[in-house]
């Protein structure tokens, strides 16, 4: 039977219709370039900025503990989805290749206006 109809031939009927809150927002690909970020409205008013664009990270050193602004060179692997890492995506778990060597994403940059990362250990 098609889509929406019962057994019967009949229609569901839809309990309400769909809210403003139930939308959901256009996804946001943040990718390796030149910084680019958005301020965005979000709900009750308040405003948050996102990334669209990123060419530097904030990477942590463990043996150090110390933070240092990088720059990125290269995306090298996306857990997630083998193909985002071939068009530069950068998101959560993302290795990324720094000039400190290579690094791993640990929070959102397409929530957040900024890359955060730590250094894998087997760099220098």
């Amino acid at each position: 039977m098609k889509i929406g109809k019962k057994i019967s031939g009949g229609l569901y009927h839809a309990s309400r219709k769909r809210k403003h809150y139930d939308n959901t927002g256009q996804s946001r690909v943040v990718k390796l370039g030149n910084v680019k970020a958005k301020e965005m409205r979000t709900r009750g008013g308040n405003s948050k900025v996102v990334l669209l664009m990123a060419d530097v990270a904030n990477v942590f050193n463990p043996k150090t503990k110390k933070s240092t602004v990088s720059k990125i060179v290269n995306v090298i692997e996306t857990p997630s989805n083998r193909f985002l890492a071939r068009q530069n995506v950068l998101q959560k778990s993302s290795v990324i290749e720094t000039e400190l060597g290579k690094a791993r994403i640990t929070n959102r940059p397409s929530q957040e206006g900024n890359v955060q990362a730590v250094l894998l250990p087997e760099s220098k």
